[in-house]
């Protein structure tokens, strides 16, 4: 997991080998990616899954009716099987993730996968893992691995506020390929998720975040 002297260290590194993240960690301070750390893997995995392919506004806003149909808790797997799917519906959910969510749930009661193992593992045999869930893409589980498990480098390349953080603040006329957001950031390695962890928090400082409104 990132503890808090690697991620000094990985601001030193990103700061010497790149000036317009130097730039950004001067104004946004210190990485915070440790705070999510001591979260139980279920209730964060399911949080991620929740925030799939929509909006940071309304990924938060559907979590937080989600967690009001448990008492404003995390629910175990078992209580997320115990939902009915019009409860689930009815908090924003789509069909999509409400199967993805019960696929999840089921396999963690089953014990067919281990949540809490998934820190011993490699970064490569986490994502096999997890992919084997119906409904959990390789950006799914790398963004599980980035605040939950504090993998330190990693690069999300099909994640749209981390490639437009890229066109902002590094001045491109627009978004950035994939190819093309590996090689600006093959100078952050080892340090790959943090240096995404800034771009994400620069993004949301020099251009605002409409996902707030």
């Amino acid at each position: 997991m990132a503890e808090r002297a690697q991620l000094r260290a990985a601001e030193r590194h990103l700061g010497g080998v790149d000036p317009v993240l130097r730039a950004v960690i001067e104004a946004c301070g210190p990485c915070t990616l440790d705070a999510d750390r001591c979260r139980r893997p279920f209730p964060a995995l399911v949080q991620t899954i929740i925030g799939q392919q929509i909006s940071t506004a309304a990924a938060r806003s559907i979590h937080r009716r989600f967690l009001r149909l448990y008492g404003g808790k995390a629910p175990s797997a078992r209580a997320v099987l115990a939902s009915t799917e019009q409860e689930l519906r009815i908090v924003g959910l789509s069909r999509q993730k409400i199967r993805t969510l019960r696929d999840l749930a089921e396999r963690v009661r089953a014990r067919k996968i281990g949540l809490a193992a998934l820190q011993r593992l490699g970064d490569d045999e986490v994502i096999v893992r997890l992919t084997g869930v119906k409904g959990i893409g390789e950006w799914t589980a790398q963004v599980f691995m980035i605040f939950r498990l504090g993998r330190l480098d990693l690069l999300p390349v099909n994640d749209l506020g981390l490639l437009d953080g890229a066109r902002v603040l590094y001045g491109l006329p627009q978004r950035p390929s994939a190819r093309e957001l590996t090689d600006l950031a093959e100078p952050w390695r080892p340090y790959r998720s943090v240096g995404c962890w800034y771009l994400w928090q620069g993004r949301r400082r020099w251009q605002g975040d409409p996902e707030r409104k």
